[in-house]
């Protein structure tokens, strides 16, 4: 049965899905083109756009949490007072909102490097005021992955918003977590070496972006999809090195955004080099086609409308408009 088929038997939701993208409207700049929005953040890592329209930013090496205008880049502080990094990647790793609720993800903060703080979710009750809702690294200590680790409470990458609670992954524990907002945390799909990245729903199935292990080979770069029951992953397409998110965007295309090439040798977490980072969009076929490349390690990614929103390494967000009609 080929990829595409297997899908298809998943979930009615998935027929929307592989349909061709709407047309785009005209706008400013071509297809594929990407335009410097914002810099200066402190450190950038996920991302989400809030119920207000705006991106929510999270800048790990600050402990803080940027809104960001979309159409002028204006960036204001949402909140602050998060626990800054203790060993990178961490601190304040992605965002999401349930309602006018924002929630934050904060990992490599604990004792086991090196840190005094939670790894789990924050509640933002206001703009210096969080709530532990969810001690997920606990949790890690309590319930070891099967698979080889050296970061007892993991690696926590991005969270979705899942049946009134979240969907967390765990990149170093290969594995992804149900945490709800009563702080009940268990593993919701298990994985091997695989690295699980950023996640993205469409109805009952979950889209996975998957990093691969080191070195991070274009063939070991996926998206995966499973449905609600987890019962494995089916192969959605491959060949992208070094997945760090996926969304859906106009006319439910799918895109992922690649941080790029990953010299071999350097150390297991290190970010791909500089500068081979990409979005590609998901063909029917399995196969990405490349809309933008050139992007300086990107980690996260939004799109609203026909424009993409990249989240970069070293504190930047570049736009991407008319992302439907890229793709080479």
């Amino acid at each position: 049965m080929s990829s595409t088929r297997k899908l298809l038997v998943l979930g009615a939701a998935l027929s929307v899905w592989i349909m061709p993208s709407a047309a785009s409207t005209p706008a400013r700049s071509a297809p594929g083109a990407a335009t410097l929005l914002v810099s200066g953040l402190q450190g950038g890592s996920g991302s989400t756009v809030g119920p207000d329209g705006a991106l929510y930013v999270t800048e790990p090496l600050a402990g803080r949490i940027s809104r960001v205008d979309p159409r002028t880049g204006h960036r204001t502080t949402f909140a602050a007072g998060l626990p800054a990094v203790a060993a990178p990647p961490g601190g304040a790793m992605d965002i999401a909102f349930i309602g006018h609720t924002a929630y934050v993800l904060v990992t490599l903060v604990g004792p086991d490097v090196g840190g005094a703080d939670v790894v789990g979710i924050y509640r933002v009750d206001g703009r210096r005021r969080f709530t532990v809702v969810a001690n997920i690294g606990e949790f890690a200590l309590a319930n070891p992955p099967s698979t080889g680790f050296f970061v007892p409470t993991g690696v926590q990458y991005a969270m979705e918003p899942y049946r009134g609670g979240f969907l967390v992954t765990d990149g170093h524990h290969n594995r992804v977590l149900r945490v709800t907002r009563g702080g009940e945390v268990t593993e919701h799909i298990t994985f091997g070496n695989i690295v699980p990245t950023g996640l993205a729903l469409l109805g009952n199935l979950v889209f996975m972006s998957q990093a691969g292990p080191v070195p991070h080979l274009p063939e070991d770069g996926r998206v995966v999809a499973f449905g609600p029951r987890a019962h494995g992953t089916i192969e959605v397409a491959s060949g992208a090195p070094l997945l760090v998110d996926v969304e859906f965007g106009r006319g439910h295309s799918l895109y992922a955004l690649s941080q790029g090439h990953f010299t071999p040798g350097n150390p297991e977490g290190s970010p791909a080099d500089p500068d081979t980072g990409s979005l590609v969009k998901v063909n029917w076929n399995g196969s990405f086609s490349v809309v933008t490349d050139g992007l300086d390690r990107p980690t996260s990614l939004e799109i609203i409308r026909d424009t993409a929103y990249v989240v970069t390494l070293d504190g930047q967000i570049w736009e991407i408009e008319n992302v439907s009609r890229g793709g080479r």
